[in-house]
């Protein structure tokens, strides 16, 4: 359970987790203190870059890397040369990643466009060089609103706080710029029902594609919590869509937890053929128990060449048979036959999924040892971004009692490594490869920026670690990274993180930008507190900037993404 709430008494995961009339717009005052940035750029430089960032994390193995930036540099990024250049503003807060797709063919010639989804349910087309804006859609159900965080109260979580105000794109959208597509969740309700839609959008112009949208609805066998005549049946209302969607071979991947540990819930994975929007898989990872969410701080799936999942589940039942109800006295039910290597039920896991007829098949799986502890404590596996190194065999996890695993991604059953850091891993880790080095980069709440640097001979982390000296995150939201680099070109690898100014856990708060030299985190380039027009006015909590062509695309709580490249 996410450190965003007061321990509750029940244990789970929990997540952040055709053209419509478009909603007005919230007011965001600008603080007083910070210069307010332009909305386009007159004549900008000719860009030459043209690079896509088309899904969460860059790729499927959810590293981070761009290493085809060919522009920002470890000699030019500083406050002399560096800092926010312009604004892109929207009319809600931006929980997504920004999106790009480079050279589109769009306006008046091609273009390096930008796309950034609302929790008011709306899409914007930016152009990523000048802010010029394409065009913008609202996609909330006819006749319907977004939910709000006061649709979340339950008589264990109220108020709702996560969550400040609309619940509509929260997830990370995917694109497939072979067909210009881009998919995303939209949620919507009148008050009493309420609908998840997968959305099937032209990026050149909006449009929904065709079969789009499609409500998102399953039910499977199972006896498990809130199961009516053994089955057991999605509920839009309670299930957080946060995790970004993956587009793996041809099928659109979209992944559930819950909002405020709101029983009766439970894991579940969908999966769409991406061209007709046929519901081709439905996996739900506790269906004869509960809970179980997924949502890693908002990293999206990872997925191999070969159509696997990689995937980390939260608190709940684990095996067949093993209920375990944090109760705050420790005490917990049990039943008297349970099996814990059971397939069936396997919250608390890092599992490997295949793709199986209409289900995915869970091919490996690793489950710590003290997962009743971590059940009755509530110190949940799955809340730390995961990823797969990458050209290797290792998953990259890590648990809310301070422990990061390395697996073997097709033998998880024996830990390959693992680092215990003691403190909440609520964060987004990246990846990067140099000229000499490989290094994993982990920034937790109240910790410090960490550099583990990985031995390709051991296929382990080295004993010893580079540690930032920077003041870092504090509450309940670590730091989400991201890298940038041109190849393994000394020089050029920059290490960028956002984190709040403050306990972003239940308020909106002031955030920050950082760059360090990926080499040497104890080098930090420049910051976004060091001049008052980079200042960033909020924070948008587990939702990671975006470096490409040249920029840094930053999403916020105020109502805009902030630009940040050369002067």
């Amino acid at each position: 359970m996410n450190r965003n709430f007061p321990y509750l008494f029940l244990l789970i995961i929990i997540c952040f987790s055709c053209k419509k009339k478009e909603t007005p717009a919230p007011s965001y005052p600008i603080p007083p203190t910070i210069p307010t940035l332009p909305t386009t750029l007159i004549n900008p430089s000719p860009n030459t870059q043209h690079i896509s960032v088309l899904t969460q994390h860059n790729d499927n193995t959810r590293a981070g890397l761009n290493n085809k930036e060919t522009v920002l540099t470890t000699a030019n990024v500083n406050a002399n040369q560096f800092g926010a250049i312009f604004r892109m503003v929207v009319d809600d807060q931006v929980y997504a990643q920004p999106l790009v797709v480079g050279n589109l063919s769009i306006g008046s010639g091609n273009h390096n466009v930008v796309f950034i989804a609302t929790v008011n349910n709306s899409l914007y087309a930016y152009d990523g060089d000048n802010g010029t804006l394409y065009w913008k859609n609202n996609y909330t159900a006819s006749g319907m609103r977004p939910p709000a965080a006061s649709d979340m109260a339950s008589s264990w979580c109220q108020p709702y706080q996560d969550i400040t105000n609309n619940i509509g794109i929260i997830g990370t959208p995917v694109i497939d710029s072979s067909t210009q597509t881009i998919y995303f969740v939209a949620r919507s309700t009148d008050g009493n029902s309420f609908v998840q839609y997968l959305h099937a959008v032209n990026i050149v112009n909006g449009s929904e594609q065709s079969g789009s949208p499609v409500a998102i609805t399953a039910s499977i066998p199972g006896t498990g919590d809130g199961s009516s005549s053994g089955m057991v049946s999605f509920d839009p209302r309670r299930n957080n869509q946060r995790q970004g969607l993956a587009l793996v071979n041809g099928v659109v991947y979209i992944s559930y937890s819950s909002h405020c540990d709101w029983n009766p819930y439970h894991g579940w994975i969908f999966g769409y053929d991406a061209s007709t929007l046929q519901q081709l898989t439905v996996y739900n990872d506790t269906p004869n128990g509960e809970n179980g969410g997924i949502w890693e701080s908002g990293m999206g799936i990872a997925a191999d060449v070969q159509g696997n999942l990689y995937i980390t589940t939260g608190n709940g039942t684990v095996g067949e048979g093993n209920h375990y109800l944090e109760t705050g006295n420790g005490t917990s039910e049990n039943n008297p036959n349970p099996n814990p290597t059971s397939l069936t039920d396997r919250a608390e896991s890092a599992l490997k999924l295949t793709p199986s007829d209409s289900t995915l098949q869970v091919t490996s799986y690793f489950t710590p040892g003290n997962y009743v502890d971590l059940n009755i404590n509530d110190l949940d596996y799955g809340v730390m971004g995961t990823l797969l190194i990458p050209n290797s065999n290792y998953y990259f996890t890590g648990a809310k009692d301070g422990n990061i695993f390395l697996l073997n991604k097709d033998n998880m059953g024996t830990i390959q490594q693992d680092i215990p850091l003691n403190v909440s891993l609520h964060c987004q880790p990246a990846y990067y490869l140099g000229s000499a080095n490989e290094f994993v980069y982990v920034w937790s709440e109240n910790d410090q920026l960490r550099a583990l640097l990985f031995n390709r001979g051991t296929n382990t982390f080295a004993a010893n670690q580079i540690v930032s000296t920077a003041a870092g995150p504090i509450g309940g939201t670590g730091a989400d990274l991201s890298v940038s680099s041109s190849g393994i070109m000394d020089g050029t690898g920059i290490v960028w993180a956002t984190h709040a100014l403050g306990d972003a856990s239940a308020t909106v708060t002031p955030g920050i930008l950082r760059a360090f030299d990926a080499n040497d985190v104890s080098k930090e380039l420049w910051n976004s507190s060091q001049t008052p027009i980079d200042a960033l006015p909020s924070y948008a909590k587990f939702s990671t900037a975006t470096i490409a062509d040249g920029h840094v695309y930053v999403p916020t709580f105020s109502g805009e993404v902030l630009v940040y490249g050369l002067k």
